[in-house]
């Protein structure tokens, strides 16, 4: 398909719309389509460019009993492996979002010994920024830009008490009401549009069935591999069984281990990514969004500014106009 023209209609490209208003700029021949049929670029660990360099600053719980006990006694040897591999993105939430991100993976973590009720992100160590600081610049962000809609995925809880889900509940509430979509909306652009409906927050945790604005915890495909050709093997033979039903995640994202950082030792998780970039998103160009077997849906990477990630999936819904011309 040609890059200047949709469909052979001769409309632009979506590739030629500014991202951060590439919903708005759908062909009308979209806005019925629900949005787990669309192809949505994603944030893999959508906070981590705020890490908490503090050496004070605790490795998180997940991490192995080996590593936290190196941390504690080898720290200025040990933490600057831990940042580099930690980082998987660079940009603000809202500069992620400007770049045309839909879907974001926040992973929360109460501290521990902290006697606040205060929630952060987490990924290797504990962010500087709150979860509640973080939401209010995604509402900010929402009030500038009406008819975009955004996906955020609250999972890997970490220290949350029953009392500090139900403080985070009220969080969200406060934040994006009225901006929150119930889970018995039909999700289409045009539907939520005329509502002025423009979050859908996904929670991992059985309390999602006792309320009506959770929607369940969204699938991730994961692949767990540090070689993109690995990857992609396994989500095709993944493509094979048939896609979910609802929103479902394919992670482009690689995935480092012990081994691999101990022989690259210079290296940083930006540079894997830079470097497998090209073949992961030469598959991407490849795939198709919809309801048929093998279609994908969000698309979520790490550093998603970098390669033309974000253009390269919200173009592949050309291909539904295809279909439907």
């Amino acid at each position: 398909m040609s890059s200047a023209v949709v469909s052979g209609q001769g409309e632009p490209s979506l590739r030629d719309f500014p991202m951060e208003s590439w919903m708005s700029h759908l062909p009308c021949a979209l806005w019925d389509t629900p949005l787990y049929h669309l192809a949505i670029p994603g944030s893999h660990n959508a906070i981590t460019y705020c890490l908490d360099m503090n050496d004070r600053s605790p490795v998180d719980l997940t991490q192995p009993d080996m590593l936290q006990k190196l941390d504690k006694y080898m720290k200025p040897l040990i933490r600057p492996f831990v940042y580099k591999w930690a980082i998987t993105q660079e940009y603000t939430i809202k500069q992620q979002l400007d770049c045309g991100v839909r879907y974001c993976d926040l992973r929360i973590a109460h501290r521990p010994n902290d006697s606040s009720t205060d929630l952060y992100f987490y990924h290797g160590v504990y962010t500087t920024l709150t979860v509640e600081a973080v939401l209010m610049e995604i509402r900010e962000w929402l009030d500038a830009h009406p008819r975009e809609v955004v996906i955020l995925s609250f999972s890997h809880f970490l220290g949350l008490t029953q009392e500090l889900h139900m403080l985070l509940l009220t969080t969200i509430r406060n934040v994006f009401i009225p901006k929150l979509c119930p889970k018995t909306e039909v999700l289409t652009l045009r539907n939520l549009w005329a509502l002025g409906y423009q979050v859908i927050v996904s929670y991992e945790h059985n309390i999602v069935s006792c309320h009506g604005d959770l929607w369940p915890h969204i699938p991730y495909w994961w692949a767990n591999k540090c070689k993109a050709e690995a990857l992609i093997e396994e989500f095709e033979d993944r493509k094979q069984h048939g896609r979910p039903g609802g929103f479902f995640v394919t992670g482009i994202n690689l995935t480092e281990d012990l081994k691999y950082i101990c022989t690259h030792p210079t290296e940083s998780l930006k540079d894997l990514v830079m470097a497998t970039y090209p073949t992961l998103l030469s598959w991407v160009k490849e795939q198709t969004p919809g309801s048929r077997l093998g279609c994908l849906n969000i698309i979520a990477g790490d550093f998603i500014t970098e390669s033309n990630f974000v253009p390269t999936v919200v173009t592949l819904n050309e291909k539904l106009l295809k279909w439907s011309s």
